[in-house]
């Protein structure tokens, strides 16, 4: 029977007890439940740091361009890259001399406000000539890359999927390329276009055609980890077409080396055209680019350093921007690199 002449002392005591004694049968006490727990500051922040909405915000996309933000070397190549980028498109409307213009009245005059980086011997204004210099190498260097990184994840992706005769072709082709001296056959083919129209078209399609055989491999060894993987096989099962599979659902996947290869594949192909239009065998006049600014200068290096010293500053600086951005997106697209940091 209920004992209605309980103390109320006693009842008041007994209920704190219940209240702090975990409940029998691995049940949990009135202050385990969340329903009926205080819900602090600090534990209200933390919610709503972990709202779902917030989360999926982050995609592997921001998770990259963070890590990448955080590398500062990266940022400053990424942002010299893109002032290089400004002053080849706009560096023409910016100064009052066009690449091809002579000034009879300036022969090998230092920098001045009317020729910001001095003139040649023929009169020409040095700071058009890089500016014109740095359009060409960077359009030379971009589509370079392009092509060469499409080239090897086509062949390299291929010859790793479908196997067989073709994987023992596209290798042994790969492997000849190697041992082929494409600087000599660059350099002769080159020459012999001269300065016709689509020369720079051929020595694009030649820097790329001899450029992209350690780039497929790579991606062979890529594709031969990814192509078993259930998503391929199913995608198989349900007969899509391979070149569909490859495209659609290996190439993404691997799409990570392929960006950073591209990247620093710009530095090799600038670096490519401008020793060959330094030998002459590049870029022809009436066309310039760096390596032959920089072939033109360098007879007169020391007596004219302004000649020289301009587009070799340019091309340096070039290379070191586009080396950094390269390291930085390694880095912030490799997951096991700690140089981005935690995202």
């Amino acid at each position: 029977m209920h004992d209605s002449t309980r103390n109320p002392a006693d009842a008041v005591h007994h209920g704190m007890d219940s209240i702090a004694k975990p409940a029998d049968g691995g049940g949990q006490s009135a202050m385990d439940q969340p329903g009926q727990a205080p819900v602090t500051v600090a534990d209200g922040g933390n919610l709503l740091d972990n709202n779902p909405k917030e989360s999926k915000r982050l995609t592997r996309g921001r998770i990259i361009l963070r890590r990448f933000l955080r590398n500062k070397t990266a940022v400053f190549g990424a942002v010299g890259i893109l002032a290089l980028a400004l002053m080849a498109i706009f560096g023409n409307h910016v100064g009052q001399w066009s690449f091809t213009d002579v000034d009879s009245k300036a022969f090998l005059q230092p920098p001045s406000a009317d020729h910001w980086f001095g003139t040649t011997q023929g009169g020409r204004d040095v700071f058009a000539m890089v500016v014109e210099g740095t359009r060409k190498s960077l359009m030379i260097g971009v589509f370079v890359a392009l092509l060469q990184t499409t080239i090897a994840a086509i062949i390299g992706s291929s010859a790793a999927y479908f196997g067989g005769w073709w994987e023992k072709v596209a290798l042994w082709a790969t492997d000849l390329l190697l041992v082929v001296p494409s600087f000599l056959i660059i350099a002769i083919l080159s020459q012999k276009a001269g300065a016709a129209k689509g020369s720079i078209a051929l020595l694009i399609v030649l820097l790329a055609g001899f450029g992209w055989m350690l780039t497929a491999r790579v991606v062979r060894s890529l594709t031969l980890s990814v192509k078993n993987l259930d998503y391929v096989n199913a995608a198989r099962f349900m007969n899509v077409p391979s070149p569909v599979i490859i495209v659609r659902h290996i190439i993404p996947n691997i799409a990570s080396l392929l960006i950073v290869d591209a990247t620093l594949n710009v530095a090799y192909a600038v670096l490519s055209e401008t020793t060959l239009s330094y030998f002459g065998f590049g870029v022809q006049a009436p066309n310039t680019s760096l390596g032959t600014l920089i072939a033109e200068g360098q007879r007169s290096a020391t007596t004219y350093p302004w000649i020289f010293l301009a587009p070799a500053a340019v091309l340096v600086f070039m290379l070191v921007c586009v080396n950094f951005m390269g390291d930085g997106l390694r880095d912030a697209i490799d997951p096991s690199s700690k140089s981005g940091g935690k995202a």
